[in-house]
């Protein structure tokens, strides 16, 4: 059973709560990653672990060292993947034995504290920032004459204004829009 059971308002019954009892710690784990693109680039990261080490089982999590680790970073440098890459890899696997020493589903340590991770050269994103007079050529862009164009200039100037991405722009609700103290405030799901 990989996937935790959502009830209702009802307590449990005998056999559900066994089934919970017997979800393996790295099920629960994934469960509990909020974000759904971090959840798919972690499970994408473990996956590549595993096939480099060649574990079949969650159970074979147990014999992992840190030479095990220290072999597959030098793999992926190898590779030529970003330090941010590796050490976004070497983040979900440091997690997920963290989550697991936690839950007595592994002995020892965490195989993969201590192992130095690529440092990382800029503070700054890889996308390049808009200067303002490009920000006010886009926002000067739609006809504002139509009601199509000053509902796409607002969207503009929402994803301009608050750095959203396109699909944070898309899942906005009308409830996100708040009002505190008479100063609009919009909640961002990311």
């Amino acid at each position: 059973m990989s996937d935790l059971i959502i009830t209702s308002d009802r307590r449990l019954t005998a056999v559900e709560f066994q089934q919970l009892a017997s979800v393996p710690a790295a099920a629960e784990w994934f469960a509990n990653i909020d974000n759904p693109r971090t959840r798919r680039a972690y499970q994408n990261d473990l996956q590549d672990f595993c096939s480099f080490v060649g574990l079949a089982g969650a159970e074979e999590f147990r014999a992992v060292t840190r030479s095990h680790v220290l072999a597959w970073r030098a793999q992926l440098e190898l590779r030529g993947l970003a330090g941010a890459t590796i050490r976004r890899k070497l983040a979900a696997l440091a997690s997920l034995f963290d989550h697991l020493l936690e839950n007595n589903a592994v002995a020892g340590g965490n195989p993969v504290h201590g192992v130095k991770r690529p440092r990382v050269e800029s503070n700054e994103g890889k996308t390049p920032a808009l200067g303002d007079h490009q920000a006010k050529q886009l926002l000067d862009a739609p006809d504002t004459e139509t009601l199509k164009g000053q509902r796409d200039r607002a969207i503009l100037a929402v994803l301009l204004y608050h750095g959203l991405r396109r699909e944070e722009a898309a899942q906005l609700k009308n409830v996100d829009l708040q009002d505190r103290r008479g100063i609009k405030h919009l909640r961002v799901h990311g």
